[in-house]
């Protein structure tokens, strides 16, 4: 097939990228940033607003995969709107004209906030929380809208990413537990929570492109645990000393939020609205309708995650990567960093 990869020289998209191209498929590449790629896959560079520079990119394609996103970290609002919302609308458009036969858009998890029960089902109404998750479900009202005009398209909803590569916030756990300092969590850490691995997302995605007809999907590991188990057992992975700590849910969040607005940590708001949240996908329709299946538990992605860090620590701070590509800028985390092992914080045992 010929595939469009939109976003493909971010982080997920380029492994969507080498994905695809292992599958023997022609790949092209519409991204503001050129990226190295296998060979043979053709970039296109443009904005995904861009209507010229799209349709020009989805000419003569077969399926395209929509993973262009403006993320939180970034903390513009305009920016999470016009990208997520108006570009997704622009693609959709130009997939529409072009005659594509496929579009596999990818959403968050963020479109649920933090859910009422879990797991989250296929049925369950979004009910997002915060800018981000808002506009991400804005996008898929265009994509439901698209589907009722006769286009193919997919949404695949992941839960938050890990995998080779994925720094981002979780850059800065992984500073701190190789320099030994203690991680913490909000309240006790019993709040269940799912990742998925970038390698099952994207085999995910592969597969809804090549399924038929307008369908959702949620997608996520299916071995987790409690936040507490996973940061305890990245400790024990690691092997620095570092112990799992916990402070007060409620005070730490309405922190986490001032600084934020201060500009001197980099939360974003759905850092505390869900670091001290359950949720969780039940994943048996993917199973059932995607023939999928995960091949990574929370501890492996996590292991590998570090493991991956620790190799690469030297350029994980680079500012030409991508937000997830590179570490985020601790500001006044580097100073609480200093001090985790000063104050009486409880620590979390198994």
């Amino acid at each position: 097939m010929r595939c469009l990869v939109t976003g493909g020289s971010g982080y997920f998209g380029s492994l969507l990228v080498e994905r695809l191209v292992a599958d023997g498929h022609d790949v092209r590449n519409l991204d503001l940033l050129a990226a190295e790629h296998p060979d043979g896959v053709e970039y296109v560079g443009g904005d995904v607003r861009d209507r010229a520079a799209v349709a020009d990119a989805v000419g003569g394609c077969d399926v395209v995969f929509n993973n262009v996103a403006q993320v939180p970290l970034a903390q513009d609002e305009y920016l999470l709107r016009s990208v997520n919302v108006d570009g997704t609308r622009v693609l959709l458009d130009a997939c529409h004209d072009a005659g594509v036969g496929k579009v596999v858009h990818t959403s968050s998890s963020a479109v649920f906030g933090v859910p009422d029960t879990n797991p989250v089902l296929p049925t369950t109404v979004p009910k997002p929380q915060e800018a981000y998750g808002h506009a991400k479900l804005a996008a898929e009202w265009a994509c439901l809208d698209a589907a009722r005009d006769g286009l193919d398209v997919s949404i695949v909803r992941p839960r938050t990413i890990l995998g080779h590569g994925r720094l981002g916030i979780f850059g800065i756990l992984f500073d701190w537990i190789a320099d030994g300092a203690d991680p913490v969590v909000l309240g006790d850490g019993t709040n269940r929570y799912q990742f998925v691995h970038a390698d099952d997302l994207a085999d995910a995605i592969v597969r809804a492109g090549s399924s038929d007809g307008p369908a959702i999907f949620n997608i996520g590991t299916d071995r987790f645990g409690t936040m507490a188990d996973a940061l305890r057992h990245v400790c024990e992975h690691a092997g620095t000393g570092s112990r799992v700590r916990s402070v007060p849910a409620g005070p730490t969040s309405a922190l986490m939020k001032a600084t934020a607005r201060l500009g001197l940590t980099p939360f974003a708001p759905y850092h505390w609205l869900m670091y001290s949240k359950s949720m969780w996908f039940d994943v048996d329709h993917a199973r059932d309708q995607l023939d999928w299946a995960p091949r990574w538990s929370t501890d492996d992605m996590f292991a590998q995650s570090y493991d991956w860090y620790v190799a690469n620590r030297a350029s994980t701070e680079s500012a030409d990567a991508s937000h997830h590509r590179r570490t985020t800028p601790q500001g006044a985390l580097r100073a609480a960093k200093r001090i985790t092992g000063l104050f009486p914080l409880a620590p979390i045992s198994a």
